[in-house]
């Protein structure tokens, strides 16, 4: 500390106090030491987010950091029936390690009391968690401050005398001045006087602070702005909210020694208090709970047994003493570091979520390039038949933690977590926090909402903000990327005033959630480690440090990831398990022709890792062989590497020679078709070629990988000297250690690769082997997705797999398999939810229901709810029990009540006299509409479905647009292969995205669908304009597309859009046959018929004839009608939904 600081401040707010400090933790040390303040205290509000990594800042550029937190005091319990007051803040210090330890265990009573209330301390807990903390009185605004305002002293002198017992000589009475023109605010105008009087008759110190929110005053403004998001309120509104002052900046000593000129003990005080808190938060060597009395014996035999039974049944890459003499090297290495109890950790819980059949990835990451975990079955990928290395996990010449990734089926992830919360205790287990920031595009989102500018002009300056990967760029690289942007805050006032506000909030923290995977586990109750917070909607502790900041203060982390694949594998199984087909899917044949033709095809949808069309692309030019292919791909399919899977395939293929590097090194490719892929291959060819230990080679991988120019500097010359001296000479050495620091960039870990393409080789063999229940499998995953289960139902029809439509009798709540069958899920309607169709399930059990009023009086209706039932109507559920889909419809709301009546006598135990509960309820009279016409059954079906599942709008109109000689997306890809052409093509629209180019000109992204498939069409401001009227979500259009392929990928321009009825009635009439099976049909047919004839804009006449079938009649009777009728679509499909007509033909 230099001789003599005159101030230090000691209540300041960082980016932690989310949506309330703007001071930021990296910046603070620096602000500090610029005005000559040799310590500073961060006292966030209700937190300790930044403690650790202000600790560390600070420290390191010189400043003494002092660790604090503003808490929130409950200061005056209401008596029974009166409204709870809100908690009142006081500020506390960390004296010494006992204060730091006790500021966490308050953190503790912050968040953890379970009973929902606003984050708070109690007296009796700041009584009981005192030692070694300096207490602020929390100034105007705190509890004694608020007595104080409101004129209550009895009640403040009380409240200072309890504090005064509980912290004697280390209570600080605390003042602040936050002068503006009318003087100072009310609240310290209010309370100064009482505060100084109080500290005088109590001989209590006075301390003064100046509660910092922000770096400089001429930020106020925009940190108004924030607090209004955080508060949901407007900058400019009348009702009272919260604000500040310009004065809450981070000012001078000086500033703060004229405005406290009359009591400068005040200002002597805070130098004082920086020297009595001579403490700082510390990092910590990993802290495991300890597994077994002997970790390392534990570790040694559990290791050398699973070996032994993992060698019993998998086919041996090299001989038994490889495995054993690779298995000692390991464990030696992992007792030196001293990480046999982690190892055992991971074990225990992936053996206990095996055996209760929890799917379990087979590893990911560099974990499993280790054989310790492969025998612990940690990981299933055995690391010398794939030449994973060890050193690549953990490396004997850098010590840092082992880290696992473990997958775990999604579903069943969150019982994994209870278990190890079980068996180490709750208080030792925790999650960890995340924390959302403000980027620019939310910054200019929210302060546009608070400075009440119209919702559409925010969210067009929202959109001019460019993304880059996936994040939107700054605000000011925005504004000087993008003209527009730049052109609306010259010509508009408040544009300009979003924009400088938003530049200086974006980057601060805006919220606290928990990290989706990382759970940590210690030895002791985690918050004596760290300080504890909980997200409210879940039920477990997390950390209140972040993931960079957990592992330094001594806890360790483990991944407990969910991947919806191995949820997929798992639910494929289950139904197999039906017909008899039960196997062990990390057994199955790594050679499977079948699985290899389908990869080789590229009829990868809903194959894991391979789906993107770049994929396919790749897959159809390398036409994989083996898993190493696989490995490969996954590995090179990333920006950059990607450059060399034309080189990987065409070596393969016989295409091209294979490049030789130097003859040393040649093997260590070959598998790769002589391109480096892996960050492995890069570590055996320096330790090969250049004499390196693989722990070196991992160092030089890394310094590589970084691009630590001053390690770099050291290795050229250690490398070129050990390759040299293995007799390669100088040039091709340095071409070498050239070629290796750009791979080592691109290179990939090949046992995460390997990993992965183990599990993308699961997907594809289910798919290529039992295709019905894997497809079901992946739609039960994606239930609540609609769009993915239109791409699903496709490839369902793609691979002829029969779908049975969604019905109350046969379907489940989720998809099912039956007799090579699909069921259709009633859960994949959209709305209705897979537990209100549990409750049909349920009901029906073995029985299936044979009227709607059977079905009303087994099903709670009430409990599905109408808007599931409407969902069911439409989807055509109930077909079984009534074909009249419009009836059902319609008369859903009397079988509710009908149901509900009879469910209420049935719960109050109510027996009738005629047998059981509601049998004596009459059953209600339904009503007797004509049914949905074909195309309304069609456009309901889809509201309920998301796609056309049972037929297709434009079904009744192929003929006629055959003649036309429109083609079908089907027919149009195939014919693109061949080159670019113009054709016409029909399409149902399901919607149209429209865009403004640079240039200002509107264009459009149009999605249709015909009975073929899903597609997308461009179109440009001219045909746009021209057809937009025809183009809403379930028109019927006829477009001329101009169709080219780029890549593997379709692309269509439209050039012309026409309206489907004037299309197809210019096709021309054709005949109709009509066939009947029931007379009562004819008196229909002969009034629609009339109807159409009498509608003269009805064009394309044409004959029609009846065709009688009847048991009575010596076989099929046909009569022609004497005169032409309209014969387009419309009437086709009309005729098709009366009751008798069997079904409608053309002729």
């Amino acid at each position: 500390m230099t001789d003599s600081p005159r101030f230090i401040h000691l209540r300041t707010h960082t980016e932690y106090s989310l949506l309330e400090g703007a001071m930021r933790v990296k910046k603070l040390p620096a602000q500090a030491a610029g005005l000559g303040m040799p310590a500073i205290a961060v006292t966030d509000t209700n937190n300790m987010f930044a403690a650790l990594e202000f600790s560390e800042t600070a420290a390191k550029s010189g400043v003494q950091p002092i660790i604090g937190c503003q808490m929130d005091l409950d200061y005056d319990p209401p008596a029974p029936g009166e409204k709870p007051r809100l908690p009142a803040p006081i500020v506390l210090l960390a004296q010494n390690q006992a204060g730091y330890a006790n500021l966490m265990k308050l953190n503790s009573c912050l968040y953890l009391r379970g009973d929902g209330s606003v984050a708070h301390i109690t007296e009796a807990e700041l009584s009981l968690h005192s030692e070694g903390l300096i207490c602020l009185t929390g100034g105007p605004d705190g509890p004694v401050g608020r007595f104080l305002q409101g004129g209550q002293h009895p009640k403040a002198e009380a409240l200072m005398a309890r504090l005064k017992d509980v912290f004697a000589d280390r209570l600080y009475v605390e003042l602040q001045r936050h002068p503006s023109d009318g003087g100072l605010p009310e609240a310290e105008r209010a309370s100064e006087r009482g505060f100084v009087e109080m500290a005088y008759a109590m001989e209590l110190p006075l301390v003064a602070t100046n509660d910092v929110y922000f770096p400089e005053a001429r930020m106020y403004e925009a940190h108004d702005a924030l607090i209004c998001i955080a508060e949901g309120a407007y900058v400019d509104q009348q009702q009272p909210r919260r604000r500040l002052t310009p004065q809450h900046y981070f000012k001078s000593p000086e500033e703060m020694v004229t405005l406290f000129a009359d009591l400068p003990e005040a200002l002597e005080n805070t130098v004082e208090i920086a020297r009595r808190c001579a403490f700082r938060a510390r990092t910590h060597p990993p802290i495991l709970p300890k597994f077994a009395d002997d970790e390392v014996e534990e570790l040694r035999r559990q290791a050398r047994e699973g070996l032994e039974k993992r060698l019993a049944v998998i086919p041996h890459a090299a001989p038994v003493e490889d495995y054993e003499k690779r298995l000692e090297f390991e464990l030696g290495i992992i007792e030196n570091m001293g990480f046999p109890g982690y190892f055992l950790i991971v074990a225990d819980f992936i053996k206990w979520a095996k055996d209760h059949d929890i799917p379990v990835g087979p590893g990911r990451g560099s974990g499993a390039g280790s054989l310790v975990a492969y025998a612990l079955t940690i990981t299933d990928l055995d690391p010398l038949r794939y030449q994973l290395l060890f050193e690549r996990f953990l490396n004997p010449e850098r010590v840092s933690m082992p880290d696992f990734d473990i997958d775990f089926c999604m579903d069943r992830r969150e019982e994994v977590i209870r278990y190890v919360q079980e068996k180490y205790g709750r208080e030792k287990v925790g999650q960890i926090i995340t924390f959302g920031a403000l980027l620019s595009k939310a910054a200019v989102r929210d302060v546009g909402r608070v400075l009440q500018m119209p919702f559409g002009q925010v969210d067009r300056l929202s959109k001019m903000i460019p993304v880059e990967g996936v994040k939107p760029v700054s605000i000011e690289k925005a504004l000087a990327d993008e003209p527009r942007l730049r052109e609306e805050a010259k010509n508009e006032e408040v544009v300009d005033r979003l924009l400088t506000y938003g530049q200086q909030v974006e980057g601060l923290l805006r919220n606290a959630s928990t990290h989706a995977a990382g759970v940590v586990i210690g030895d002791r109750p985690l918050d004596e480690l760290v300080p504890l917070y909980q997200d409210p909607r879940s039920d477990m502790p997390a950390t209140q440090f972040n993931m960079k900041w957990v592992e330094p203060a001594g806890l360790v982390k483990f991944d407990f990831l969910g991947l919806k694949t191995l949820t997929v594998i798992q639910n494929a199984l289950d139904l197999l398990k039906p017909r008899g087909v039960e196997f062990d899917i990390g057994l199955i044949p790594l050679d499977d022709q079948k699985t290899y033709d389908l990869y080789a095809s590229a009829k990868t949808v809903a194959v894991f890792q391979v789906e993107s069309s770049g994929m396919m692309d790749a897959l159809r030019r390398m036409k994989p062989t083996c898993i190493e292919d696989i490995v490969a791909l996954v590995a090179l399919y990333r920006p950059g590497p990607m450059e060399n899977i034309p080189t990987y395939c065409e070596v393969k293929n016989g295409l091209k020679d294979r490049a030789s590097i130097h003859p040393l090194i040649d093997d260590i490719l070959e598998e790769t078709q002589g391109i480096i892929v892996y960050q492995e291959q890069v570590m055996q060819i320096a330790q090969v070629m250049a004499g390196y230990s693989l722990g070196g080679a991992d160092l030089l991988r890394r310094a590589m990988g970084k691009k630590i120019a001053e390690e770099m500097a050291k290795e050229r010359p250690k490398f070129e000297a050990g390759a040299m001296a293995n007799g390669v000479d100088k040039r091709k050495a340095t071409e070498v250690f050239d070629l290796l620091e750009k791979f080592a960039n691109y290179g990939f870990n090949k046992s995460h690769a390997a990993a992965y393409a183990v599990v993308s080789y699961q997907t594809a063999y289910l798919k290529a082997n039992y295709p019905v229940e894997f497809m079901a499998a992946v739609m039960n995953c994606d239930i609540h997705l609609t769009d993915k289960l239109s791409v699903y139902k496709q490839e369902v029809d793609r691979l002829e797999i029969e779908v049975i439509p969604p019905c109350v009798n046969r379907s489940a709540a989720m998809f099912t398999v039956k007799d090579g069958c699909v069921v259709y899920a009633l859960g994949g309607l959209k709305n209705v939810g897979t537990d209100a169709m549990r409750l049909i399930e349920e009901a029906r059990g073995d029985q299936v229901f044979s009227t709607l009023f059977d079905f009303a009086r087994r099903v709670d209706l009430k409990r599905v709810g109408k808007r599931s039932l409407e969902m069911l109507a439409r989807s055509g559920a109930f077909d079984e029990l009534d074909r009249n889909r419009r009836r059902v419809f319609d008369s859903l709301d009397a079988l509710v009540a009908y149901s509900a009546a009879i469910h209420e006598q049935r719960n109050s135990n109510q027996v009738s006299l005629f047998g059981e509960a509601g049998d004596d309820l009459p059953e209600p009279r339904l009503t007797s509409p004509a049914d949905w016409l074909p195309n309304e059954r069609l456009a309901e079906e889809h509201k309920a479905v998301g796609f056309y599942l049972s037929g297709h709008p434009l079904d009744n109109y192929m003929p006629a647009l055959k003649r036309r000689k429109c083609l079908t997306l089907e027919e149009v890809q195939a014919r693109a292969e061949g080159g670019a052409f113009v054709t016409k093509m029909a399409g149902s629209v399901s919607s149209r995205q429209e865009r403004k180019s640079q240039r200002g000109n509107r264009f459009a992204f149009v999605s249709l669908s015909d009975p073929t498939g899903l597609y997308e069409v461009t179109m440009f401001s001219d045909v746009l304009e021209a057809s937009r009227e025809h183009l809403d979500s379930g028109s019927n259009v006829v477009l001329t597309v101009e169709a080219t392929f780029e890549g593997d990928q379709l692309k269509l321009l439209a050039r012309g859009v026409q309206p489907i009825d004037g299309a197809a009635a210019d096709a021309g009439g054709s005949g109709l046959r009509v066939f009947i099976e029931e007379p009562t049909a004819v008196p229909g047919i002969a009034g629609l018929l009339e109807r159409a004839k009498g509608e003269g804009k009805l064009k394309g006449r044409g004959p029609v004839q009846l065709c009688l079938l009847d048991a009575d009649l010596p076989g099929e009777v046909e009569v022609l009608l004497g005169e032409d009728f309209p014969v387009n679509p419309q009437i086709k499909g009309a005729l098709k939904s009366l009751e008798g007509v069997v079904m409608v033909e053309e002729v």
